[in-house]
C-alpha cells in the first residue's frame, strides 16, 4: 500500500498548475469562463484549457488571453478522458509543480474571491482536496445496487506531489476504462477517485465538507445558498437547469442564489446568459423564478436613461384603436408608432384617432395598409414592420394588437385581452417598471405575460401541434436551445416587449404573406403559431434571457386559481409534486399498456390505492377481458 510521508501542506512559493476542462456544443465561450480563469491566474503558475469539441474563433481568443495553453481535442470521454489525455500530454512538466488542480466549466465563480480558499487549503495537511464532497449513498443511484462511497466532487479536485508522482496515480489513469456515458464518468472516476486513493493511504479533505450541511447527500446542489453564505466561492450551474419538481421538494430556490451572488459582487448576467443558451426556457424561468410581479408605482425606472422605443401595433379591429393608444400612453418616454391594418378605410380612421389625441410622447407615427391579412398580427410584425426592426434605430419594440378572441366566449376573450395588456402596458408606473427591467438587465431579451390558463386548457401541453414545426424552424435558424417538454415559455397571445437584437435570428428569413396560412385557417402548426412560440429560444440562442411579468392584481387572480387547480389535481395522488407526477405518469403508462378503456382505468386505480384488492380481483379481471376479446399478451399485467 502506498503511503504519503512527505509534508502535505503547501509551502510558501509552491507552484500550482490548473487543467480546466471546457465544453460547449456550439464552441461559444461565455463571459463567466474568462472571468473565472482571470481570477484564478494569481493562484496558478500554469493554466491549460482542455477544449472538448467545438471552439469558435472568438472563444479561442478569449481563452488564450487568460491561459498558457488552449488544447482542443475530440469530444470523447467527457471530462475524465480530457483530464487523462491532458495529464499524459503534460508529461514530465508536472514535476515542476507542487499541486495539480483539475476543474471544469460546470460552476460559476469566484463568488467573492478565491484567495481565502487557497490560503486555507494551502495550509491543510492533505494529499488531495476538493471544493465539496458527496455523502455515501445506499443503494448506489447509478447501479441501484451496493453503495456509492463518499467522494470529492469532480468539478474541483486538487492533487499534490505525493499523489501525482506516485505509481498509483499513473496506474489510475493508465487503467481508466473508456468513458462512454455520464454514468461511466460517475462510476469509473468521480465516485471512485477519492476512496481509491484514500485506500492507498493518501489523505483527502473537502474545503466545505458535507458534515457541515447535515440532512443532504449533495450540499453543492441542495445547500448551495448556505455554502455561499459560508464563503464558498463557487456556484454550480445545475440549480438553474435541473428538474424544478426536484428543486421544489428540496427547497432549492434559484432566485435566492442569484440574489446572493449579486450581493457578493458577481455579475448575475453571466449566469443568465449562459443558462439562457443551454436550458429549457420554462425550466430556467421556474428554477430562477424569473416572473417579475411589479407594482403600479414607479420604483424601477431611470428617466435619465431612456430607450428608443418602437410600438408595432396591428389593428384589425379598428374600434379598439383608442384602447391600444391609451395603453401606449403609459410608456415612460417618447416612442415611434407603426400601426398596421387591412384596408385604407381602417387606416384613415386610425390616422384620425392618432391625430385627435395629440399624445406628447408620440414622436412619429405611420399607418401601413397590408396587402394581405394572412398571418394576422404575426405577419404584420415579421413582414410589414421588418424594415424598422432590422434598422438598428430602436432599443426596444412593443408588440401589441387589437385582440378579440372570437372563438371563445365573451368573458374568456375579455379576460385574455386584459391578461395580455394589463401585464404589459398597465398604469404608467407599472409600465415604467417593466421598461426599467431592461435598464437593469443587459441580457434581458424579452418580457411578456405569464402563460394564460384561466379559460384555456393550456397547462400540460401548450405546444399543441406546434412543437415539431418549431423544431424544424429552430434547426433552420441554427437555434440549439432545448425545446421545453410540455409547454413552451412563449408569449401565447402574441404580445411582448423585446430588444430587436434579441430577435435578430427570426429576421434572417425574409418571409412573404404567402408563407402564412390563409386568414380563414389559423390552425396550430402554422407559421404564425410557430413564430409566437419560438421567441424565447431565438433570444436564448443569442444569450438573452426572457422574463414573464405580471401586475399585483393579476398575480393574485392567477395564483389563487393555480393553487385551487393544483389542489384538485392532487386530490387523488398526494405527496410531493415530483412523486405525484411520477405516479401519474406510471399510471398513464399502465392504462395505455393494459387497456385504454374503462377496465384499464379501474385496474390502474385499484393498483394505486388498493393493490391487495386488485390482486384478489385479478382472475375476474382477466376473465372479463377474455370475454371482451382483449386478453393482454402478458397475463401478469
Amino acid at each position: 500500500m502506498e503511503q504519503s510521508n512527505e509534508q502535505r501542506a503547501l509551502a510558501a512559493g509552491a507552484r500550482r498548475a490548473i487543467f480546466y476542462l471546457f465544453y460547449d456544443p456550439r464552441g461559444i465561450v461565455d463571459d463567466y469562463i474568462p472571468y473565472k480563469l482571470e481570477r484564478l491566474r494569481p493562484h496558478a503558475d500554469h493554466i491549460t484549457v482542455i477544449v472538448n469539441g467545438a471552439l469558435d474563433e472568438a472563444g479561442r481568443v478569449a481563452l488564450e488571453a487568460v491561459s498558457d495553453d488552449v488544447w482542443q481535442r475530440e469530444n470523447i470521454g467527457f471530462d475524465v478522458e480530457g483530464y487523462k489525455d491532458a495529464i499524459e500530454r503534460f508529461g514530465e512538466r508536472a514535476s515542476e509543480f507542487d499541486e495539480l488542480l483539475l476543474m471544469n466549466y460546470t460552476f460559476f465563480g469566484p463568488i467573492g474571491d478565491f484567495a481565502p480558499l487557497f490560503e486555507r487549503m494551502d495550509a491543510a495537511n492533505v494529499d488531495f482536496w476538493g471544493m465539496t464532497d458527496h455523502t455515501e449513498v445506499t443503494p448506489n443511484p447509478i447501479t441501484l445496487d451496493g453503495t456509492m462511497p463518499r467522494h470529492l466532487q469532480s468539478h474541483w479536485i486538487a492533487v499534490r506531489r505525493p499523489v501525482f508522482e506516485s505509481e498509483a496515480w499513473r496506474d489510475y489513469w493508465r487503467q481508466m476504462p473508456p468513458i462512454r456515458s455520464y454514468s461511466d464518468s460517475i462510476l469509473n472516476h468521480e465516485s471512485r477517485f477519492t476512496s481509491h486513493f484514500e485506500s492507498l493511504g493518501f489523505v483527502s479533505a473537502a474545503a466545505y465538507p458535507h458534515e457541515n450541511y447535515p440532512g443532504t447527500p449533495h450540499p453543492a446542489f441542495e445547500r448551495a445558498q448556505q455554502l455561499l453564505e459560508d464563503g464558498c466561492p463557487v456556484l454550480k450551474r445545475r440549480p438553474f437547469f435541473h428538474d424544478p419538481l426536484y428543486l421544489d421538494r428540496e427547497g432549492v430556490i434559484g432566485r435566492y442564489l442569484l440574489d446572493e451572488v449579486e450581493q457578493r459582487g458577481y455579475p448575475v448576467e453571466f449566469v443568465l446568459r449562459n443558462m439562457s443558451r443551454t436550458s429549457m426556457p420554462r425550466v430556467l424561468n421556474t428554477a430562477a423564478s424569473l416572473l417579475e410581479i411589479l407594482p403600479d408605482q414607479q420604483v424601477g425606472y431611470d428617466p435619465e436613461k431612456p430607450f428608443r422605443i418602437l410600438a408595432a401595433v396591428h389593428i384589425f379591429y379598428e374600434d379598439l384603436t383608442d384602447e391600444l393608444l391609451d395603453r401606449l400612453e403609459s410608456l415612460p418616454n417618447s416612442y415611434d408608432l407603426v400601426a398596421t391594418t387591412t384596408d385604407e378605410a381602417k387606416a384613415e380612421y386610425i390616422r384620425e384617432r392618432i391625430a385627435a389625441r395629440s399624445d406628447a410622447r408620440l414622436a412619429a407615427s405611420e399607418v401601413r395598409v397590408l396587402p394581405s391579412n394572412r398571418g394576422r398580427d404575426l405577419s404584420a410584425f415579421f413582414v410589414a414592420t421588418r424594415d424598422k426592426l432590422v434598422s438598428d434605430e430602436y432599443d426596444l419594440v412593443v408588440k401589441v394588437h387589437s385582440k378579440k378572441t372570437v372563438q371563445q366566449g365573451a368573458a374568456v376573450g375579455t379576460l385574455f385581452k386584459r391578461q395580455q395588456l394589463d401585464n404589459l402596458l398597465g398604469t404608467p408606473g407599472y409600465t415604467a417598471n417593466v421598461i426599467g427591467l431592461f435598464q437593469k438587465e443587459p441580457t434581458l431579451g424579452a418580457v411578456y405575460p405569464p402563460t394564460v390558463h384561466i379559460g384555456f386548457p393550456t397547462m400540460g401541453g401548450a405546444w399543441f401541434t406546434n412543437k415539431e414545426p418549431t423544431k424544424k424552424l429552430a434547426d433552420r435558424l441554427g437555434i440549439r436551445v432545448p425545446l421545453d417538454d410540455l409547454s413552451p415559455l412563449a408569449p401565447l397571445g402574441a404580445m411582448w416587449i423585446a430588444r430587436p437584437e434579441a430577435m435578430r435570428l427570426l429576421f434572417e428569413i425574409e418571409y412573404d404573406y404567402t408563407d402564412y396560412s390563409p386568414e380563414t385557417d389559423h390552425s396550430d402548426g402554422s407559421l404564425a403559431h410557430v413564430q409566437e412560440r419560438i421567441i424565447p429560444y431565438a433570444a436564448g440562442e443569442l444569450g438573452y434571457h426572457v422574463k414573464t411579468v405580471a401586475n399585483t392584481e393579476y398575480a393574485a387572480i392567477s395564483h389563487t386559481f393555480l393553487e385551487y387547480k393544483l389542489d384538485q389535481l392532487s386530490r387523488t395522488v398526494q405527496g410531493y409534486a415530483i412523486e405525484e407526477v411520477g405516479v401519474l405518469q406510471q399510471w398513464a403508462a399502465t392504462v395505455s399498456r393494459v387497456d385504454s378503456g374503462v377496465l384499464g382505468t379501474i385496474r390502474a386505480y385499484f393498483g394505486r390505492h388498493h393493490p391487495g384488492l386488485r390482486d384478489r380481483l385479478s382472475p375476474a379481471y382477466h376473465g372479463l377481458r377474455k370475454v371482451l376479446g382483449r386478453a393482454p399478451a402478458n397475463p401478469e399485467q
